[in-house]
């Protein structure tokens, strides 16, 4: 099926750029992961119009683009709450729906929450760098949007309305609480480190950004015992560099790091961390492998059946 215009770009907003589920596979030749930030929020989107649920869309950050449709068009926006309006009424979120030729897509002002996903049906038509559509402009991976180009894109029809429960919809705080699995560098830190990590409340810096999360917190500095040898970075893992504020690893973080990691927030919490805005702020506790490891069987058996529901429909 031949590509088409999709979206006329008229503003392209502060940061907002393709994402799927990242360059997986390719960490160990030194090329970063990328991907979206909440994963799940993407799943979802993509799941609402028919896609496979690893496609990508357009993350938005903060202040949102806007778009003109080129032909009718299928979507659904998930993620961060930014008041996204068509022609200047505002459209669901969570929800497929439909815009017609010529209506325009904007953003508000933010409500909740700091990354939206947009997802086409049939998906964006986006250069393809190492088996991903993700933009990593460090990188000089993907595109950057720019006012007065197209997005083109492989639209096909689907149904409309189709969304989750109210009950499913993720809450997007300001404060959060986030779970940990220690290591894999605890004896790098002594036993007073682990409970001001553990005791304390960070606030989200300014500088904070796709690649990392500064935290700041006043008198809590941790003291790592001696420097490691680089290794590989994961999602959500927990540096602790010479200042004793942590950093969180986030999407475009770099393949490999030399500060001590006291611990990862594992997966099924990252979105909440995606989603925290500048002076959020954020707490840790500690959980075991196994509970992590079912809470992420949770998580995927939901996606999965909500992939499963939503093919059964049919179109």
């Amino acid at each position: 099926m031949p590509s088409k215009e999709i979206f006329k770009i008229h503003k392209p907003g502060v940061l907002t750029t393709f994402q799927d589920m990242g360059r997986t596979g390719y960490q160990r030749f030194g090329v970063p992961v990328s991907g979206a930030m909440d994963t799940f929020a993407l799943q979802i989107a993509n799941i609402l119009i028919g896609n496979p649920r690893d496609d990508a869309c357009l993350e938005v950050t903060l202040i949102g683009p806007e778009l003109e449709a080129c032909q009718q068009v299928t979507l659904a926006i998930t993620g961060a709450d930014l008041q996204p309006m068509v022609n200047g009424r505002s459209v669901p979120m969570w929800k497929s729906f439909y815009m017609k030729k010529g209506d325009c897509l904007t953003f508000g002002r933010h409500q909740s929450g700091v990354r939206s996903y947009i997802a086409v049906a049939g998906g964006f038509e986006v250069p393809i760098n190492f088996e991903s559509k993700s933009t990593d402009s460090n990188s000089g991976f993907g595109e950057i949007l720019k006012k007065g180009e197209t997005i083109d894109g492989y639209h096909t029809i689907n149904r409309p309305g189709i969304g989750l429960a109210n009950h499913s919809i993720p809450l997007y705080k300001k404060s959060i609480d986030v779970a940990v699995i220690e290591g894999p560098h605890s004896d790098y830190f002594t036993e007073r480190d682990r409970k001001i990590f553990f005791q304390t409340a960070y606030t989200v810096g300014a500088n904070s950004n796709r690649m990392g999360y500064c935290l700041q917190a006043k008198n809590a500095k941790i003291e790592p015992l001696g420097e490691i040898w680089s290794d590989a970075t994961p999602f959500g893992g927990i540096q602790i560099p010479p200042n004793g504020q942590p950093i969180i690893l986030m999407a475009d973080r770099q393949t490999t790091g030399g500060y001590p990691r006291i611990g990862t927030v594992i997966s099924c919490d990252l979105p909440k961390v995606a989603q925290l805005p500048p002076q959020g702020t954020i707490r840790f506790h500690s959980i075991s492998v196994a509970k992590a490891q079912q809470r992420a069987i949770e998580m995927e058996s939901f996606l999965f059946c909500l992939e499963k529901f939503r093919h059964g429909l049919g179109e």
